[in-house]
């Protein structure tokens, strides 16, 4: 079957599963019809899509001049929604920054493979999706939005045609359950000077996060009730207590910084609902989490984590902070309350 077959029979049979289950999502669609979201959008299935034909890095550099806007990030369990502009952008390589006070992201390039411009009633957004067809990040629109420039972004960089999305297997990295030398893990990790070390302790001893936390001892990283995510929320909300929220994918990492205020549960889904930072967490996914200390110049670090049953991170939780600044004594006694052994201190 060559490429543009493949997108009308593909757009025949999303609009026979969309007439017969309106109110699936986009992501939910893909599943079901055994596609990637990209090739959904790439066929213009239920969407108007331009793809645009530019580096990652030259779009992201371009975002400042759209003004306020709404930033997306998400795995399979998580979802992350950030209003505000996208200032402080350093995207010249293959890893970038967006440092905003509002819009703050870890970028990872190498996984930023297809771009397109999508309107869906009337919604109009930037989509990036990974060699899967798997979606990176999304930038929406608002009412805010200036909207000549975003017009002249997609104008810039829209092709006339678009090319077929042929997804890739991801290739995972080599990676044990077991770190081979326990005691090598726990001496690195106690030898940490700053949370950015972690990853590379990781690939080194070439462990998966979920094994070194199982390895590190209890005082490093202790196992905690998979509903301590919901009372830690509701007990921030309650106390204003800022926090940091890390949610990601291969190809992003999105953090909000700030107060969370308004809680619901619909469903399996644990939702924030302020007026600039939405999350929605599907509680049903956890399979673990972990209150997780880490030693740093500025002091001990204690974070939040949730994993899913495949040990994949779901989200983190630190407690607001900078660089240069300890954590805050109300944050580190709040995750102490959650454990029922000391950590390291």
């Amino acid at each position: 079957m060559n490429a543009q077959i493949r997108m009308i029979d593909l757009r025949a049979r999303h609009d026979r599963l969309v007439a017969e289950q309106p109110r699936l999502r986009m992501r939910e669609r893909a599943a079901r019809l055994h596609a990637s979201e990209a090739e959904l959008v790439a066929a213009g299935c239920g969407v108007t899509s331009y793809e645009l034909d530019a580096p990652p890095q030259d779009i992201v550099r371009a975002l400042p001049a759209l003004g306020p806007v709404m930033a997306l990030s998400r795995n399979d369990w998580c979802v992350h929604e950030r209003h505000g502009r996208y200032e402080d952008v350093r995207a010249d390589g293959a890893v970038g920054l967006v440092l905003g006070p509002d819009i703050d992201l870890r970028l990872f390039f190498e996984h930023w493979v297809y771009a397109y411009a999508v309107i869906e009633h009337e919604r109009h957004s930037l989509q990036f999706f990974d060699g899967a067809g798997v979606a990176v990040h999304k930038v929406y629109r608002t009412e805010a939005t200036d909207v000549q420039a975003w017009e002249a972004l997609v104008a810039r960089h829209a092709l006339e045609d678009k090319r077929p999305v042929q997804p890739t297997p991801v290739v995972l990295a080599e990676e044990t359950d077991t770190p081979e030398d326990a005691a090598a893990l726990r001496a690195d990790w106690l030898g940490l000077q700053d949370t950015h070390e972690f990853f590379p302790m990781l690939r080194r001893f070439k462990v998966s996060r979920l094994g070194a936390l199982r390895a590190a001892g209890v005082d490093l990283a202790q196992p905690v009730d998979a509903q301590a995510v919901e009372r830690m929320l509701h007990a921030v909300s309650a106390t204003a207590l800022p926090i940091m929220c890390f949610v990601g994918n291969r190809g992003i990492v999105q953090i909000h910084t700030g107060m969370v205020q308004r809680l619901l549960r619909t469903g399996p889904w644990f939702n924030v609902l302020d007026e600039r930072f939405n999350l929605h967490l599907d509680t049903t996914a956890i399979a673990s989490c972990w209150v997780v200390n880490k030693p740093t110049s500025d002091g001990w670090v204690t974070s939040l984590e949730a994993y899913a049953a495949d040990g994949g991170l779901i989200v983190q939780f630190f407690g607001a902070r900078k660089p240069g600044q300890p954590e805050r004594p109300a944050w580190r006694r709040l995750l102490a309350d959650l454990c029922t052994q000391p950590l390291a201190a």
